[in-house]
């Protein structure tokens, strides 16, 4: 499967954004899915996470309440809605998927995941 983000960009603090993850050569319904980032001298960190059995989500203590992932099978594209943002969120988002599959669960882990997009860009800024 082949994984493009779009939606990155420039948005002052406090600010929402919709980061899209659209999936190519295969169906999303096979894959757990997940949302990291990686902010400049900084480790990947894992976002959040949605399986593929039961639509069960896991976020990083750091964004919940804030941010929301989701999925549109119809569409093969999985979404991650991102609000009151902050400098600190700042970073490259990347979209991933896994084959591995548990019932309901999902990774924060990037090692879990098989296939990786190119990333997008949020810059937040005032």
């Amino acid at each position: 499967v082949q994984l493009v983000e779009s939606g990155g960009g420039l948005v002052q603090p406090g600010g929402p954004l919709r980061l899209s993850c659209a999936a190519f050569g295969s169906t999303l319904d096979y894959y757990a899915i997940g949302w990291f980032r990686q902010a400049p001298g900084k480790e990947p960190e894992g976002v959040s996470c949605i399986s593929s059995s039961d639509g069960s989500t896991y976020y990083a203590d750091s964004v919940k309440g804030r941010f929301t992932i989701s999925r549109d099978n119809t569409k093969n594209t999985m979404y991650l809605q991102v609000n009151t943002l902050n400098n600190a969120n700042t970073a490259v988002y990347h979209c991933a998927a896994t084959v591995l599959q548990v019932w309901g669960s999902c990774w924060l882990d990037p090692p879990q995941y098989d296939y990786w997009g190119q990333g997008t860009q949020v810059t937040v800024a005032s």
